[in-house]
């Protein structure tokens, strides 16, 4: 993937990971309601950040996070905890004495200092509790957050806020935490200490305990529109081509993260070579699908695995929708949508939902217990075949 540096981004990581990320479009609405609640003094103890993966939930938690503790800090006494706690260096100085407000939302600049130190992860108020990676090379995340990370929460919340303001924490992303680090946070939840702010982000939060979600308030934030996914593209990818960029439009549903992960994963070609075999059928070219299958075989392909998996959802999704309703629900081009009609008309809807199952299940299988890529795609299109022409 190929881009320009926007002037207020780092250089050692573009597109920048969301506590190094200080561009936040399209969710305004939800930043206006965290910072309500920070000025009025009522602010709840936890939120529980909810919405699609890459649409900008984590760059808005640390985006809260820096706002907070560079306002809790300075700021005037309707910044204060409610409790009425004054903090390690006593009262907050009066009004006249305090930094202003941002008036455009949360929004600090890459100079700030309070900005700076989240980044580097060296904020004495703040942590991030995240998926640790699998080595120094950092490539690969593991795949939950375990119970040893999420107790830490617990003595960092015991300790007096360092610069009279917050203690904060960022957990990116809740739905990942095994079941021994979720109840390490309920514990937290139960009896959270005064002057203490957790954001959890969640993809999935039909996955979280429900005694997790019940103590927290719940800000959920929809996907980005078409144009906002397609400024941003402009912004990340200025090479990438006006056809390409608007297939990845469409494919990421509203996910500018999704977008950017097919585009760096290979996920256009993919799209070809599925496209290709989904309208071959209910005749398959076998040769392609054993091409495509060695092509997924290989020990570097779990990125574009993912592509195709995330495609043939996206497709059956629309195929689905058009035998239920007639409509696919978005946008396509006169090629997906000739496709998708005539993917629906090969069998009825209950064929469909039952082939969306079975394949659910394969994908789901082989992500979860590393089995042949290349057997586990055989068999998806295989199932395919089976459906269209029962």
């Amino acid at each position: 993937m190929t881009g320009t540096r926007p002037p207020d981004t780092e250089e050692e990581d573009f597109p920048p990971e969301p506590r190094k990320n200080s561009t936040l479009l399209a969710h305004e609405g939800a930043e206006n309601i965290l910072k309500t609640a920070f000025e009025s003094g009522r602010l709840p103890h936890a939120w529980l950040i909810t919405g699609p993966r890459g649409i900008g939930k984590a760059t808005l938690a640390y985006r809260f996070a820096r706002y907070v503790l560079k306002h809790s800090a300075v700021g005037p006494n309707r910044h204060a905890d409610p409790s009425g706690s004054a903090g390690l260096f006593g009262d907050p100085p009066e009004p006249d004495e305090a930094v202003p407000d941002d008036t455009s939302g949360l929004f600090l600049p890459h100079d700030d200092p309070t900005f700076r130190r989240i980044s580097a992860l060296g904020h004495a108020d703040f942590i991030a509790i995240e998926r640790q990676w699998k080595d120094d090379k950092k490539n690969q995340r593991k795949t939950v957050i375990p119970v040893d990370d999420v107790r830490h929460i617990g003595g960092f919340l015991r300790l007096t806020p360092a610069e009279g303001g917050w203690r904060i924490i960022v957990v990116d992303a809740a739905d990942e935490m095994n079941h021994n680090a979720a109840n390490a946070l309920l514990k937290v939840l139960e009896e959270p200490p005064s002057r203490s702010l957790l954001l959890l982000v969640s993809h999935s939060p039909g996955r979280l305990l429900p005694t997790i979600r019940s103590r927290c308030r719940r800000l959920p934030l929809r996907p980005l529109p078409d144009a906002t996914v397609q400024q941003l593209l402009q912004t990340y990818a200025p090479d990438l081509g006006p056809d390409e960029a608007a297939t990845l439009v469409r494919l990421s549903e509203g996910s500018i993260g999704r977008a950017l992960e097919m585009l760096e994963e290979g996920g256009l070609e993919v799209h070809s070579d599925v496209m290709e075999l989904l309208s071959s059928l209910p005749a398959l070219d076998a040769m392609k699908l054993h091409k495509l299958g060695d092509k997924l075989a290989r020990r570097d392909a779990e990125a574009a695995f993912r592509s195709v998996n995330e495609l043939l959802q996206w497709t059956f999704s629309r195929v689905i929708r058009v035998a239920a309703t007639g409509n696919p629900g978005s946008i396509l081009s006169e090629s997906e949508q000739g496709l998708v009609n005539r993917l629906s008309e090969l069998a009825t809807l209950d064929r469909w939902l039952e082939v969306w199952e079975k394949v659910t299940r394969l994908l789901e299988r082989a992500e979860g217990a590393n089995l042949d890529r290349k057997q586990v795609i055989l068999n998806v299109f295989h199932a395919l075949g089976q459906t269209v022409t029962r």
